[in-house]
Formats: structure tokens, sequence, C-alpha cells
């Protein structure tokens, strides 16, 4: 199995940033996709953003393309997610997930699936809210 412990979050207003991060343990896959996907009431689960610990180009949501970056540090098996520009229409319960059966490879470049919210491992979430 894959622990995910999630940091970061809370609250902020219009225009400012916040950081999410997520660590992964208990696991000895050779690699994982990881990222967030969120989830705000009354709307349905939303892949964020994905990269995999193996390398390859990360995924973004339209929604959040220019504005978040997502990041790895393997020596830590963390994954970072960077919120700039936030807006009141990214307030929801930030989500880290994880799968090791996700990545896949096309044109010479190798991606994680956008389906975050399906990845096997996730974690307990974090709220983030803009006002």
């Amino acid at each position: 199995d894959v622990q995910l412990v999630e940091s970061g979050g809370g609250s902020v207003q219009a225009g400012g940033s916040l950081t999410l991060s997520c660590a992964a343990s208990g696991y000895t896959y050779s690699s994982l996709c990881m990222g967030w996907f969120r989830q705000a009431p009354g709307k349905e689960r939303e892949g964020v953003a994905a990269v995999s610990t193996g390398g390859g180009r990360p995924y973004y949501a339209d929604s959040v393309k220019a504005r978040f970056s997502i990041s790895q540090d393997n020596a830590k098996n963390t994954v970072t997610l960077q919120m700039t520009s936030l807006t009141a229409e990214d307030t929801a319960m930030y989500y880290c997930a994880a799968d090791p059966m996700r990545r896949y490879c096309s044109g010479g470049y190798c991606y994680c699936r956008p389906n975050v919210h399906e990845y096997t491992y996730r974690g307990q979430g974090t709220q983030v809210t803009v006002s």
C-alpha cells in the first residue's frame, strides 16, 4: 500500500498563493503517478495536476494551467503543488492521490493519466478556501 500525507492548504484572499505538499511512503513500486484532485460542494471531482516520479511531462487541468505548478522531490518521495492567482473557483477540498499504473508514453513523452480522482491511493484531503 501507499500512504499519503498532505500538508498545506488553508484560507487565502483572491489573487493569493498557497502550496500543498504530499509525502508518500510504504510502497515498493519503481515509480508512481502522484497528483491532486479537488472537489467543491455540489461539483464533480476534478483532476488538477499529476506528475510521474519516473519522469515525464506533468498534467494540468485547463482550469489551472499557467497558475498551478506541480513538482516532485524523489529523494523525499514528495510532490508539491504551488497554486498562484487563486480565485473563489479554486475553493475545494484538495486530495493527494497516487497510482503505480497510470503512466503512459506517447510521441516520445511520458505522462500521467488525468483522471487523478480515480487513482488507487489517496490522502485525507486538505481544505483550500479562497475569498
